[in-house]
């Protein structure tokens, strides 16, 4: 059976198709699903931003395929870890687990490398270019972690 992980962000268009980009680069594929959502429905069915593209590109990675998605109370049931980018996606999600173990598998991505100090991935969406290349390095860095784990 497969180990399913899900990424969070608002939108689902700048943070998690490029922490699920990452992630997927690092795991093998026929043990660990990824996929991402957003907390919003700005974005359903849109691809991610140009500039994740394209940092994402600069990175030897591909995610042009993802097109957002809304997160829902049944990913709670199809997903056995859930990373969330910030405090405000934490907040959404769990506002919608419906017991203690729906809670637990929420967690804040950052904290796989500072752990307990609830560090968030800055929202990139109103910075420039370099904004999404300091996030890619902090995903990065998280999703070795969360690989080597899986």
């Amino acid at each position: 059976m497969k180990t399913k992980v899900l990424m969070v962000c608002l939108g689902n268009i700048c943070r998690s198709p490029l922490a699920e980009g990452i992630l997927k680069s690092k795991v093998d594929p026929d043990k660990v699903y990824i996929d991402s959502a957003g907390t919003s429905n700005y974005h359903v069915g849109h691809s991610p931003d140009e500039r994740s593209v394209t940092v994402a590109q600069q990175n030897k990675l591909d995610i042009t395929s993802q097109k957002g998605r809304q997160f829902s109370v049944s990913d709670f049931d199809e997903f056995d870890y859930i990373y969330v980018m910030d405090m405000s996606n934490y907040q959404d999600v769990i506002s919608l687990a419906r017991n203690e173990e729906d809670k637990k598998k929420v967690k804040l991505i950052l904290n796989e490398i500072f752990p307990e100090e609830n560090v968030e991935v800055p929202d990139p969406y109103h910075g420039g270019n370099e904004g999404f290349n300091n996030v890619y390095k902090m995903l990065d860095e998280a999703c070795e972690v969360i690989a080597k784990k899986l």
